[in-house]
């Protein structure tokens, strides 16, 4: 099944229409030809935090809400994995699963794929380089925040190596739950 993940809080899920980008994007790759309207199907309970899951195929969707509280995030455990393949937010992510439980000490890893930065296993990155943020040109994921963000020339899209890593001198993640959060230790090599 494929997956977006929506922050609602109070009362109102964010940033649909780049959520509902994706998904026509990714159900026009699949094969998809059911429609699914997340401004309609997208109600949430109440006025609190929630991390709201829309899973989806051919043979139709469900919708979880989960409480939500975000995890710190301090540091993150560089790891190479020049095979993984991630182009749409699938919700088995057995890979990504691997790749996490080898963080060590961290609180997540960022994978390098062919030399280049891509992302953690939740986030896209992002690197405070002579003043700009920049991020990956080639992420596994195109992130919803990651898109809204270049979309408001907040972000430029940069082919980030291991070594831009020392020219940073900030680093941040994006997604939808958590926003755009800079990572407060950095990466840990």
């Amino acid at each position: 099944m494929l997956l977006e993940t929506i922050r609602c809080e109070g009362g109102e899920a964010l940033h649909l229409p780049y959520h509902q980008k994706r998904l026509n994007k990714s159900s026009h790759l699949l094969g998809i030809h059911q429609q699914y309207d997340l401004q309609t199907l997208i109600v949430p309970p109440d006025n609190e935090l929630y991390r709201c899951r829309f899973l989806y195929d051919t043979n139709g969707y469900t919708i979880e809400y989960h409480p939500y509280t975000p995890k710190k995030m301090s540091s993150l455990k560089l790891l190479t994995c020049d095979t993984l393949e991630y182009p749409l937010k699938y919700s088995e992510r057995e890979q990504l699963t691997t790749l996490f439980e080898q963080r060590k000490d961290c609180d997540d890893v960022l994978i390098v794929k062919n030399n280049h930065l891509t992302d953690t296993t939740i986030a896209n990155i992002a690197l405070f380089i002579e003043g700009k943020w920049l991020t990956p040109e080639s992420p596994l994921l195109e992130g919803t925040t990651r898109e809204r963000l270049l979309d408001e020339k907040f972000l430029a899209l940069a082919p980030l190596t291991r070594n831009d890593i020392a020219r940073a001198s900030k680093v941040a993640l994006m997604n939808a739950m958590v926003g755009f959060i800079e990572v407060e230790n950095g990466i840990i090599i």
